[in-house]
């Protein structure tokens, strides 16, 4: 393959490439490992997770005394620092009730304490940031989420969906040093799992968290934002249709360099895991029986629905969060009548009713997956499969089934949430289980039969991710198409199915230059 001034020039046999060489060719032997598309994510999080990483981060442990001993040793580095925080700890090490104030008490008494999980719709506290949020047991749960209570009615330090802002509001605001040097290290990370282009799921203020648009902007005046980005602002959902102009400016205002805000990004649900996601059919109650909740849909369907066409018709890209089926219904119905070029997506897709998988291709809306949610771990077998519905457990990341109806499929990581790596993700996406972590059911793959061939995962985590990050010049490796490449260690397509996983990166290009080198 041959590149000149970012671009890729020509795909030609080997014994031809001495025509495109000159005194001045960089030549690149691949030694027998797999030139690819530069992968891309379609839903991610990165300043968020580069705050993780630079902060108090549980992510890479497993145990309730790791967890609590990393706090520990992060507050005794940082005595100067008013909060504590950070995250990345997984709610199946605490079981069902969740972590207490208390565990945190114990190491860290003088200062408030505030640790997102992993998947950023819980936060394990302290007792001392619950007292200065004036957090007791008479504090109202909010409407789009709930405190953790003991059988007193005391908070025990979780805090759920909506409820995590009853804290977050009081968090420092970081410096812009600060948010940019976590751009950079998320942005090197990602760079490192091949990962050239990606969907930004917020632009804006949630939860608490500050709009990351500033920091990319200083980053591209900088010069030092080397990937390709799309940035989904974020629908504030206790507003209306009065917000589409402001989003309309800022889309004009944020739009510059290797940044597009083209997208607008709708919540429309919770979890599984703290019973928020929107499903069709009540919750069990973890023995069997089942309950009157039906999680919640954050934007009532009818406002859903005229959101959605007026942002079409101003020709935003609308990018839904979907859970649940009844969620993933909602925004289905939603996006009828809209326009296919948009390139509208509904991201993680847990359960969606058999129904409804066929209207993905009907209207042109890209399914984006999370495949490395798609296994037997601790989280199903203890937080998720106890509590759905049986029926609704066999319905779970059907994406084989999305694939044959002719839908666009994505790929995603949602990463801080899970890892990043798209290998890990093809590995899932093909066999059902994580590459060498069994989990509690052994070697036995989740939902088999909705597996994806290599061919399917490695196009969702390159051409389409790249068709819905509107990136129409990468993806694929061919004539006139940019040069953002990734090059592995060896061919996952010679290799058994079951060694996908085993690959590595070893460099990663944009614009024919590269951003990594193992």
């Amino acid at each position: 393959m041959a590149v000149s001034h970012g671009r890729i020039v020509q795909v030609v046999p080997e014994e031809q490439a001495r025509t495109f060489t000159g005194s001045a060719t960089t030549v690149v032997d691949l030694a027998g490992g797999l030139l690819a598309p530069g992968f891309q994510d379609a839903h991610v999080h990165p300043i968020q997770g580069g705050l993780e990483r630079i902060r108090c981060d549980l992510t890479e442990l497993s145990t309730v005394e790791e967890y609590v001993e990393a706090v520990a040793a992060y507050a005794r580095r940082n005595p100067d620092l008013p909060w504590v925080t950070g995250g990345g700890w997984a709610m199946p090490t605490f079981g069902p009730a969740g972590p207490r104030a208390a565990q945190l008490d114990a190491v860290v008494p003088d200062r408030p304490v505030f640790l997102p999980n992993r998947d950023h719709h819980g936060a394990w506290v302290n007792s001392l940031a619950l007292r200065i949020a004036g957090v007791d047991r008479h504090a109202p749960d909010p409407s789009d989420g709930r405190l953790e209570r003991d059988s007193d009615g005391e908070p025990t330090g979780l805090l759920h969906e909506g409820a995590m802002t009853l804290v977050q509001r009081l968090l420092p605001t970081p410096s812009n040093q600060e948010s940019y040097r976590a751009l950079m290290v998320a942005q090197e990370y990602l760079h490192s799992v091949g990962v050239t282009a990606w969907q930004d799921a917020i632009l804006g203020d949630y939860a608490g968290m500050d709009d990351p648009s500033p920091t990319y902007l200083d980053a591209i005046e900088r010069g030092t934002l080397t990937a390709r980005v799309r940035g989904a602002l974020w629908w504030e959902r206790d507003r209306g249709l009065e917000q589409v102009p402001e989003l309309v400016e800022r889309r004009r205002a944020q739009t510059r360099g290797r940044l597009d805000a083209g997208s607008v990004k709708v919540m429309q649900d919770g979890v599984a895991e703290n019973y928020t996601a929107a499903m069709t059919l009540p919750y069990r109650d973890g023995r069997g029986g089942h309950t009157s909740n039906t999680g919640l849909s954050f934007v009532d369907p009818a406002l859903l629905r005229a959101a959605v066409a007026r942002l079409d018709a101003e020709g935003f890209q609308v990018h839904v969060h979907a859970i649940g089926d009844r969620a993933v219904r909602e925004s289905l119905d939603a996006f009828e009548g809209t326009h296919r070029d948009r390139r509208h997506h509904i991201a993680h897709l847990q359960v969606v009713h058999p129904d409804d998988r066929p209207r993905f291709a009907a209207l042109g809306v890209a399914a984006t997956m999370q495949p490395l949610w798609a296994v037997y771990d601790e989280q199903m077998a203890d937080l998720t499969l106890p509590y759905l519905d049986e029926q609704q457990s066999r319905w779970q990341y059907p994406f084989a089934d999305l694939a044959r109806s002719g839908a666009p499929l994505a790929a995603g990581s949602d990463w801080p949430v899970s890892s990043p790596d798209p290998l890990q993700g093809i590995h899932v996406a093909v066999n059902r289980r994580a590459y060498d972590d069994p989990g509690p059911a052994g070697t036995e793959p989740f939902l088999p039969e909705q597996a994806l061939d290599v061919t399917q995962a490695f196009a969702a985590y390159t051409s389409g991710s790249a068709r819905v990050n509107h990136l129409d010049r990468t993806g694929r490796v061919a004539p006139g198409m940019l040069a953002d490449l990734v090059v592995l260690d060896r061919d996952p397509f010679g290799t058994p199915p079951e060694e996908i996983g085993a690959a590595s990166v070893r460099a990663t290009y944009v614009d024919g230059q590269p951003v990594h080198q193992a």
